[in-house]
């Protein structure tokens, strides 16, 4: 291709229309060399034989032999090419990817499009829903003239269908089922990205959760934690600490504070019983199509540091839990982690090399994880190198900021025909660039696109019928009640109860879930226990019991089944 011949920015599409090659979720036919002639539609480029060599080269990289997602149509010279279908291949969806653009580009569209299509391939998916109007993907769409207009475009069948879905919601904070987790399942290293502490707080609350699981002081909630931390600052407690290390007081004290903080903010509901199986992520129903997960987080979107690192848990249990599978015909599960910026932000190196662990390593396990942002600079280098699809909507280079991001935005892309600083700031809602993994795994050409429109619901159904759905889950009634069962805070407490059998003084009951007590009063509970010989005696007892310590890898998360 000539230099005269450099593509503009495409947002002027016009309106080809012809019958879909095959229907959305299904496998594409193959257009290897864009056969069949000029269908006669004002705009469209004309027949095969005339079409510019770049369209070839672009067409013959998404020529796929197997089953592939359908995303849209070429655009080139600022018109619609419908001959030249832009797709993704089934197997290569675990290879990770990034969707990437400005607010109101399309971004949300775009993973309802993809995850409505991995259903019908019958591929689980799990999606956070942030601002709440993902939820439509569960009902039909509503046809208009914008999506007859889009579909005509991209020579696409639309007809309105509706997902499989199920809604959850963190803590039960919402509309959805209860997810939660225990303090020792969510493990030392993402607790204290929640907590906002830093490297050497995160190091001491190691030692708390080492020690936890040494003496078989289960750590379900957050009143657990607190308790075993007093403990721990207690004359005995650091006699108990000499073996692995020291907890300074000072550091424990920080801690101690950040927890009363989490728990004055009402964020008890998210740790405790039932836990959350990551397993219900991974199912399908009796027509053969996956299950359509739906995290919902209006309720706490301006908790971001308890949400995403949520979202992270989630994954690390899936790894830990799921087996290893190599290369399959489809992924067992494709993961949507949206506002992946807000993950990453002020994250700790141990964190950081967590998550790049996790992502280079779960592909093998048959999870796809693709992160959805503004920019790629949003994500550290060392996962970035690892998503091979991406789907990069519209940016805006209104300050000297964004001109910078534009500019590494461009260098993260294969060689192109195109002039992709000027495309990507010309490219209209629902359009985007896009280069992903051929079958053999190498990157396909960089290729402007027209999106299909989602065959869903584009905006959230209506709160009572989410409700009802909710309520009508087989899972509900597994998650919906929460259960507070003996855990570390009730033996510790029962360690220095009357040995007559008696009332346990009203000090040692448990608090009510979310309601936080002061350090001061805590450390004076444990003073008058540390000395009582029935605490010694229970320690020994649960330290000696075998197989109660928890092993622990990415993350610091626990790796058995509880």
């Amino acid at each position: 291709m000539s230099d005269s011949e450099t593509v503009p920015p495409a947002t002027a599409g016009t309106t080809p229309s012809a019958t879909a090659p095959a229907t959305d979720g299904s496998a594409s036919a193959s257009i290897g060399g864009v056969p069949g002639a000029n269908n006669g539609a004002s705009g469209a480029i004309g027949d095969a034989a005339a079409l510019p060599e770049g369209v070839l080269e672009i067409a013959a990289g998404y020529a796929f032999s197997g089953p592939a997602l359908d995303l849209g149509a070429l655009l080139w010279d600022a018109r619609c090419v419908p001959d030249v279908q832009i797709r993704i291949p089934l197997p290569m969806l675990n290879r990770h990817g990034l969707v990437a653009g400005a607010t109101g580009t399309g971004k949300t569209k775009t993973l309802q499009l993809v995850a409505e299509q991995l259903s019908a391939q019958g591929v689980p998916v799990f999606l956070a829903d942030i601002k709440g109007d993902v939820s439509g993907i569960s009902a039909p769409g509503v046809p208009n003239e914008k999506v007859r207009q889009r579909a005509a475009e991209v020579r696409q069948e639309w007809t309105p269908t509706g997902c499989p879905a199920e809604f959850y919601a963190l803590g039960g904070m919402g509309h959805g089922i209860p997810v939660r987790a225990t303090i020792t399942s969510f493990g030392p290293v993402l607790l204290s990205k929640v907590l906002q502490l830093n490297q050497t707080q995160e190091q001491s609350l190691g030692l708390i959760f080492h020690y936890a699981d040494q003496k078989g002081l289960e750590l379900v909630d957050l009143k657990d934690l607190r308790a075993v931390a007093t403990f721990l600052t207690s004359d005995e407690g650091k006699a108990e600490l000499k073996g692995i290390g020291g907890l300074s007081t000072a550091t424990a004290g920080v801690i101690l504070r950040s927890l009363t903080a989490f728990e004055a903010q009402g964020m008890s509901p998210f740790f405790g019983e039932p836990e959350f199986d990551t397993a219900d992520l991974l199912r399908t129903v009796a027509d053969g199509r996956g299950v359509v997960s739906v995290l919902e987080l209006p309720g706490v979107q301006d908790k971001p540091q308890l949400f995403s690192t949520f979202l992270m848990w989630l994954l690390a249990d899936l790894f830990h839990d799921l087996p290893e599978v190599g290369d399959a015909d489809k992924p067992k599960l494709v993961f949507f982690f949206d506002e992946a910026h807000l993950l990453f932000n002020d994250a700790s190196k141990a964190f950081l090399d967590s998550i790049t662990q996790t992502v280079r390593l779960i592909r093998s396990k048959g999870v796809g994880v693709f992160f959805v942002t503004q920019t790629p600079k949003d994500v550290p280098a060392d996962v970035l190198g690892q998503l091979g699809n991406r789907v990069q909507h519209a940016l805006r280079a209104f300050t000297p900021d964004d001109q910078k991001a534009l500019k590494a935005t461009v260098k993260t892309f294969p060689n192109s025909p195109y002039d992709l600083e000027e495309v990507l700031t010309g490219l209209g809602t629902g359009e985007a660039v896009i280069t992903v993994l051929s079958e053999k795994g190498a990157p396909t050409p960089v290729a402007v696109t027209r999106l299909r429109a989602p065959r869903s619901l584009m905006g959230p159904v209506d709160a009572e019928a989410l409700d009802a759905a909710v309520r009508g889950s087989t899972s509900y009634g597994r998650y919906a009640q929460a259960v507070d069962r003996e855990s570390a805070y009730e033996k510790l407490a029962a360690a220095r109860a009357p040995r007559a059998g008696g009332p346990a003084p009203e000090a040692t009951a448990a608090p009510a879930k979310g309601r936080a007590r002061a350090p001061k009063e805590d450390a004076s509970v444990v003073e008058q226990v540390v000395g009582s010989g029935m605490f010694k005696s229970l320690a020994r007892s649960v330290g000696t019991q075998i197989g109660r310590e928890i092993t622990r890898s990415l993350f610091g998360t626990a790796r058995r089944k509880r």
